[in-house]
C-alpha cells in the first residue's frame, strides 16, 4: 500500500453502501410483491435496504429472499370502515413510520426514503428529509380519493377534497414520483402539478425469472381451471367471479372445469359463506393466501383468469397486479372493459361490459371449448409480459430514479 492509499483509506475497506427506507404501511412488506421485487433490485444495485411497515409474521425481521433487507415492523392497531377509524389508523401509521424513519435517519443515516401509499398523509416527512438535505420517492401505488369513493356508499365532499389535497401535497413535495402507469402519470401531472421530467412509470408485475415454463401436459389438460389471485375486499368484486362460477355450472354443468381463489381479505369469509348459500363447493375452492412460489404453481397449470372489477374512476385507471400475473403464465384474461386492463392485456382478453354474473359466465363457456382462441391469446399474452410487463424492464426504470436521488 502506498502512502497515499493509506491516506486515503480506500484498498483496505469497501466504499459505504447507501442507506435507504422504503415506507409500506397497507401491507407487511413480506406479502408486498411490489415491495420485495424493488428491495431486490435497490440491493442488486449496491443499496442497504430498510422496510418500514406493519408487523407480519411474528419476530420477522428480515426480508424473505433479499440479502440483507431488514424490517422494522410496527403494531397496526386501529382497523374499520368509518372516516373517524380511517382516521385513526392513517395518524397511528404516520407516527409510527415517523418515529422508525427518524431512528433510521440519526442512527443509521439513511441518506434517502420511498413511501409507498395509500395513505397520503406522509408529505410532512418529505419537507423534513428534503430539508436535510435527503431525497424521498413517493411511489404512487393508489388513488386515494377514488379508492375512498369505492369503499364509501355516500362519500362526503370534503373528505374527497382533503384527500386530494394531500394526494397533491404527496407528489408536489416528492424529490420523484413513480407511477405505475400511464393514467397515474396523467394523474401526477394534471391533479398533482408535477413536472414530466420527475415522473417515472414502473408498473406491477413478476419477473421473467419467477416465471416455472408451463407443464408438458399443457395447463388445458384435464380438469379445466378458472383462477383469481389477489385481495379479497370489497372494491375487488370476487363475488362477482362467484356469480360467474354459478352461471357456468347453468350452462355447462359441473363436471371438468373448477374456479379457484387464491388470496385473502376482509370479504373472504362472506364469499365463503356465499358459496355454501349458492351449493357452489363442488366448482369453487378457496385457496387462502399464497406465497410467490405457490401462485406460479397455481397459475402456470390454469387456463383462464378472472378479473372481476367492475367499473369505478378507481378500475378504469389502475392496472391490477393479478392481470400481469395471468399474462405472465401466458394465461388469457377475462375483465370487464376498463381502460388500463386494455392497454396492458390488449387483445389477451376478452371483455365483458359490466362484469355480471351472466356476462362473465357466458364468455368463460366460450373461452372453455375453444382451444385454437385460447392459443392465440396464450401467445400474445407470454409475448407482451416478456417484451415490455416484466419487472426487469420495470427495475431498469426503478433505479433510473433511486440513482437520481441518491446515487450508490
Amino acid at each position: 500500500m502506498t502512502a497515499g492509499q493509506a491516506r486515503a483509506g480506500t484498498t483496505s475497506q469497501p466504499a459505504r453502501r447507501p442507506h435507504v427506507a422504503i415506507a409500506v404501511v397497507n401491507l407487511p412488506a413480506e406479502r408486498d410483491r411490489r415491495v420485495i421485487r424493488e428491495c431486490l433490485a435497490l440491493e442488486s444495485a449496491g443499496y442497504r435496504v430498510t422496510v418500514i411497515c406493519p408487523r407480519g409474521r411474528d419476530g420477522l425481521r428480515h426480508l424473505p429472499g433479499s440479502q440483507d433487507t431488514t424490517i422494522r415492523p410496527f403494531r397496526q392497531p386501529f382497523a374499520g370502515t368509518g372516516v373517524l377509524s380511517f382516521a385513526a389508523e392513517f395518524a397511528w401509521a404516520f407516527l409510527c413510520v415517523a418515529w422508525h424513519l427518524a431512528v433510521l435517519v440519526v442512527r443509521q443515516r439513511v441518506v434517502a426514503a420511498q413511501v409507498c401509499n395509500p395513505p397520503d398523509v406522509f408529505w410532512p416527512l418529505a419537507l423534513m428529509m428534503r430539508a436535510t438535505g435527503r431525497g424521498w420517492i413517493f411511489d404512487h401505488h393508489d388513488l386515494s380519493p377514488e379508492l375512498y369513493a369505492c369503499k364509501t356508499t355516500a362519500p362526503r365532499p370534503a373528505v374527497t377534497r382533503i384527500l386530494i389535497w394531500f394526494e397533491r401535497l404527496s407528489m408536489r413535495f416528492a424529490s420523484e414520483v413513480v407511477a405505475t402507469n400511464e393514467s397515474y402519470r396523467q394523474i401526477a401531472l394534471t391533479r398533482g402539478g408535477c413536472p414530466p421530467e420527475r415522473v417515472t412509470i414502473v408498473r406491477n408485475g413478476p419477473a421473467a425469472s419467477e416465471i416455472t415454463a408451463p407443464t408438458t401436459a399443457g395447463p388445458t389438460a384435464g380438469k379445466k381451471r378458472i383462477v383469481y389471485v389477489g385481495v379479497i375486499n370489497e372494491q375487488d368484486h370476487v363475488d362477482r367471479a362467484v356469480l360467474a362460477a354459478e352461471r357456468l355450472a347453468a350452462l355447462r354443468g359441473r363436471d371438468g372445469w373448477e374456479m379457484v381463489i387464491a388470496g385473502d381479505g376482509e370479504c373472504l369469509p362472506a364469499l365463503r359463506a356465499m358459496v355454501d348459500e349458492r351449493d357452489l363447493g363442488d366448482v369453487v375452492r378457496f385457496t387462502g393466501w399464497l406465497q410467490a412460489p405457490e401462485v406460479d404453481a397455481l397459475l402456470r397449470d390454469a387456463t383462464l383468469g378472472i378479473q372481476p372489477d367492475v367499473f369505478s374512476d378507481m378500475t378504469n385507471l389502475s392496472t391490477m397486479a393479478k392481470t400481469v400475473e395471468y399474462m405472465a403464465r401466458g394465461l388469457p384474461v377475462v375483465a370487464v372493459d376498463l381502460l388500463e386492463t386494455q392497454r396492458t392485456a390488449g387483445a389477451a382478453g376478452r371483455y365483458v361490459a359490466t362484469g355480471s354474473g351472466d356476462e362473465f359466465g357466458k364468455v368463460l363457456d366460450e373461452l372453455l371449448d375453444d382451444e385454437t382462441q385460447l392459443a392465440e391469446m396464450a401467445t400474445i399474452a407470454r409475448e407482451r409480459f416478456t417484451s415490455v410487463l416484466a419487472w426487469e424492464h420495470q427495475a431498469a426504470a426503478y433505479l433510473g430514479v433511486w440513482r437520481r436521488v441518491a446515487p450508490s
